[in-house]
């Protein structure tokens, strides 16, 4: 249908926000000129957009609940079953909820997108079919995933599936629970601070935050997309570097993606570490709230390295804990910029763009008010940076985080990986109803200094547990040059199969 026109007063309304002084008499003059513009859009309406077909069935299926749904981390189950034959053929596989999968609900953990069904399916939804996965359905996740803890979503907290009312971490909450808890074989999350990490850690499992570009995030409803990062969760690190081998690649409609290098991670595994060098990072065991716990366990995982073959050498890099302070503007004045303002997708960018995501997202600003206390949190300072310094400090934080890529660069040129904890801690409990703004936000944000970091560089990273803390788990995290993957689960693989993590 032809879109609206406006009328003289609205074109004048127009200018006013624009910053112009204009009379209805002279907007007036402006209409018969947009009249052509306009006709353009009404071809654009008249055309059906162009996404992929959707080839495998599927049912909207059902959201669980009671005792099916013991640890709340399931948003929906819906039965997608993909090829016969394939590498995850005989898998099952959950989608974190910010995942589009055509004719299944997605709400993002957020009460103001309840009710919006994708009608195509993200790139690494097809990747998974065609390579023979079951998807069993979507998993929750926190409100628009702006948290690293689990207490955040509209359908309620998830719960650790180690301990009752303990954290499960975030934003991937319901993917690291349903892992960790052996209702799934294999999980997809996202990491734009650290939301594959930070659950992977709290709850025991391996989680791979990809190099930035490697796996295409067409399908995924971005925060911002120079962060923007989705992987694998699994139990076992040979399941990450299979999942890997399926979801990595270009797929020509995400401009995260530049030329990417593709290894056979799975060849990478059984090599063991012998010859390896690892650089023990000291900055990484400083960061806020960093527990002895979680440092001891870190350093005897270090120690492990050493006596499986590896070269192990602590060494310093300053700009670590500077790079998490680069991460703030980026993050919070991205995330208004393109999540909120730009109705999930913003512009200026080529690929596929999902227009039903728009229109649904949109409506945020009818409900503004159920938005969770973190994203307002997030959304004041963002939208305080884009107002009042005109975003020049989204700028410099760009330009500073080549200068904080070029740091680990620089170690990588003596390195191999670099290894650190993955958090400060183990998991917190999850607070109460009547929680405190302040609880809600700190163990919201406590832990994303010590993942963040990779975020803006871009450098792959993953967390693997190296024992319990306080009857918990503890993650360490290594950490690899660009396309780096293959030596992370080289060495991951070796120090797996050195025994059972939860008695090292």
């Amino acid at each position: 249908m032809p879109i609206t026109r406006p009328s003289a007063a609205q074109v004048a309304e127009m200018a006013a926000g624009l910053g112009m002084t204009m009379s209805e008499a002279e907007a007036a003059e402006y209409l018969p000129l947009m009249g052509g513009s306009f006709d353009a859009y009404d071809v654009v309406d008249a055309l059906p957009d162009f996404v992929p077909v959707v080839t495998y069935p599927r049912t909207p299926g059902y959201r669980p609940s009671g005792e099916e749904n013991k640890y709340n981390a399931w948003y929906y189950k819906s039965t997608v079953k993909g090829a016969a034959t394939g590498k995850l053929a005989g898998r099952t596989v959950v989608l974190k909820d910010n995942v589009a999968l055509a004719g299944v609900p997605m709400m993002n953990g957020a009460s103001t997108l309840e009710g919006f069904v994708p009608t195509a399916d993200a790139t690494i939804v097809t990747r998974m079919l065609d390579a023979g996965a079951t998807i069993v359905g979507k998993a929750t996740c926190e409100y628009f995933c702006l948290s690293g803890g689990s207490h955040t979503s509209e359908p309620g907290p998830v719960h650790n599936p180690m301990k009752h009312g303990y954290s499960a971490g975030g934003s991937s909450s319901g993917s690291a629970a349903l892992v960790a808890a052996g209702e799934v074989d294999m999980a997809i999350g996202g990491d734009q601070g650290g939301s594959i990490r930070i659950p992977a850690s709290y709850c025991g499992i391996v989680g791979l935050k990809p190099t930035h570009g490697l796996v295409p995030y067409t399908g995924v409803m971005p925060i911002e997309s120079t962060i923007d990062h989705t992987g694998p969760m699994t139990r076992t690190v040979a399941d990450n570097a299979l999942m890997l081998e399926v979801l990595a690649g270009p797929d020509g409609m995400d401009p995260r993606q530049y030329a990417p290098k593709l290894s056979a991670y799975t060849e990478a595994l059984g090599k063991g570490v012998k010859g390896l060098k690892i650089g023990v990072l000291a900055e990484g065991f400083t960061t806020p709230n960093m527990t002895a716990g979680v440092v001891d366990k870190v350093k005897a995982g270090a120690e492990r390295f050493a006596a499986l073959g590896a070269e192990v050498t602590e060494i310093s890099i300053p700009e670590h804990p500077l790079t998490a302070a680069v991460w703030g503007p980026i993050a919070l004045e991205g995330l208004v910029a393109q999540m909120m303002l730009g109705n999930g997708m913003g512009f200026n960018w080529k690929g596929r763009y999902d227009v039903g995501l728009i229109d649904a997202h949109s409506a945020w600003r009818e409900r503004a008010d159920e938005l969770s206390k973190t994203l307002k949190l997030s959304m004041f300072v963002g939208m305080w940076g884009i107002e009042h310094y005109r975003g020049r400090y989204y700028a410099k934080a760009q330009n500073l985080a080549r200068r904080m890529k070029a740091a680990y660069d620089a170690a990588f040129g003596a390195y191999d990986l670099l290894l650190m904890p993955t958090l400060p801690c183990v998991a917190t409990p999850l607070p109460g109803p009547d929680a405190s703004l302040e609880e809600i936000c700190a163990r919201a944000f406590e832990m994303v200094a010590s993942t963040s970091p990779f975020d803006v560089t871009g450098h792959p990273a993953i967390s693997i547990p190296c024992g319990l803390s306080e009857g918990l788990p503890v993650g360490l995290m290594l950490v690899a040059r660009d396309y780096g993957e293959a030596t992370i689960y080289q060495a991951a693989s070796a120090f797996e199969s050195d025994g059972d993590w939860k008695t090292f």
